[in-house]
């Protein structure tokens, strides 16, 4: 059998999935892909493959300008009938207000649901598929997230961030007249997803030598080639070179399918994520509007990629992790995560609690495997990590945002983030490894990190 990183989207996307050296079958829950210019004229096909006679449409303000003069004719050419919703909103979150929203305005003559836009519109719509039980399809207004082929959902569920594994579209349409439009900062959020993966597949192997997690080998290759693919062409971004954002398009859709096979979004998401998560639970707590995700996660990558370019000059010793954990107190832990969290700490530290997150026992196992396989862990980090000046020297030409004061979070907004990371979920990152040896609590980020 091919490796994953070998095969084609369409390959990737065959139904009966690929049996894998790591013992499962991996399986996508997309079944069509098309990009290029000119894509969106296999919507009739898809509707029909899909037995989608009506389809219900939902975009909003933004989506509907940027896609609906190209969907609309040929809509009506094929004589496909439709109900239409925008969302009339200048601002839409990914929360219960949203779905609600679909759920009143569905038309129950409707067979099957057509989603324009990138990450809300898509989280939201797999959220309502899931809901009513039809297929979905998603036409994408710009290359700017990595949802577009999971089934996991991003969501704001009581004012926390939360995935949640509901339905994946079953066509994904990305017409690159519409990608290529999208707003410079969309563009660069796309990127800035992608740049993601460099450390998303470096913590998921540190995870399974560490705690055991499950861990697949074909999987990381796949995204591997396909991040190296996307920086390759990631200059051409500037002139809005069609091959450039194809290219990024197809590795937002390589690393949605990723985390399909693996059934986690471990393949990519990692620290720089849970920066972008927490940032954006800070400003929805101050009622103002987020940043896009990817240009937080763009920001979060350069954070944590400096996080271990010290960690890797440091030996780490047992005293210092085993004083650390004696002396750990439940309700000073208690009052940081209600500080830093807010109205959501209490369902936080109500998880955290249930989960054992601060067990001794647990700890002393995780810092067992860390000192031991030391040298290894250092081994994984130079063979996934690029250096962090590569990293800045890409996003600085392509003008993007580099620091946590250029999207609007202060040095105490981002050692909260970088705090309440291991916090938020069950999830060993960066930050849990940094717990366990007692660095984490009394670590300083660089003043040229946090202001360039």
């Amino acid at each position: 059998m091919k490796a994953f990183s070998e095969m084609t989207l369409q390959e990737l996307l065959l139904p009966e999935g690929h049996p894998c050296a790591c013992g499962q079958r991996h399986q996508a829950g997309l079944r069509r892909v098309h990009i290029g210019s000119e894509a969106l004229g296999s919507l009739p096909d898809v509707l029909s493959e899909l037995h989608i006679k009506k389809p219900f449409i939902f975009s909003d303000r933004n989506t509907r300008r940027a896609a609906w003069g190209y969907l609309e004719p040929i809509l009506l050419e094929a004589a496909i009938p439709f109900v239409e919703y925008a969302f009339d909103k200048e601002h839409l979150e990914p929360d219960e207000q949203a779905c609600g929203s679909l759920v009143m305005a569905f038309d129950p003559s409707c067979d099957g649901l057509l989603a324009i836009g990138s990450g809300v519109l898509n989280d939201v719509g797999k959220v309502f598929a899931h809901a009513v039980r039809l297929p979905l399809v998603a036409v994408a207004t710009a290359p700017s997230m990595d949802g577009y082929a999971s089934d996991n959902a991003s969501m704001i569920r009581g004012r926390v961030k939360v995935s949640l594994y509901n339905a994946c579209p079953q066509a994904v349409i990305a017409d690159t007249r519409i990608l290529r439009d999208a707003p410079e900062r969309m563009l660069q959020a796309g990127l800035g997803d992608m740049l993601a993966k460099y450390l998303s597949i470096c913590e998921w192997r540190l995870s399974h030598l560490v705690t055991g997690e499950y861990y697949c080998e074909n999987i990381a290759g796949l995204v591997r080639a396909s991040l190296r693919r996307v920086v390759q062409e990631a200059e051409g971004l500037k002139v809005r070179d069609g091959k450039a954002v194809e290219r990024v398009m197809e590795g937002l859709l390589t690393s949605g399918i990723a985390m399909a096979y693996a059934r986690i979004s471990r393949p990519a998401s990692g620290l720089e994520h849970y920066f972008s998560h927490i940032w954006e639970m800070m400003t929805l707590e101050r009622g103002n509007k987020p940043e896009l995700h990817g240009i937080q996660v763009g920001v979060g990558t350069l954070l944590t990629l400096e996080i271990w370019e010290k960690l890797s000059r440091m030996d780490p010793g047992r005293d210092k992790a085993e004083s650390f954990i004696k002396a750990f107190d439940d309700q000073t832990w208690k009052a940081m995560v209600l500080r830093i969290f807010g109205s959501a700490g209490e369902g936080i530290l109500t998880a955290a609690i249930r989960e054992g997150r601060n067990d001794p026992a647990a700890h002393a196992r995780r810092l067992e495997k860390t000192l031991t396989h030391w040298p290894q862990i250092l081994k994984i980090v130079r063979e996934e990590l690029p250096p962090y000046e590569d990293v800045a020297a890409l996003m600085r030409g392509l003008n993007m945002p580099m620091t946590p004061e250029e999207i609007g979070f202060s040095a105490q907004d981002t050692r909260d983030a970088l705090l309440g990371a291991r916090e938020i979920r069950n999830k060993y990152l960066t930050s849990s490894l940094m717990w366990d040896l007692g660095l984490l609590y009394g670590w300083e980020l660089p003043s040229s990190v946090l202001k360039q």
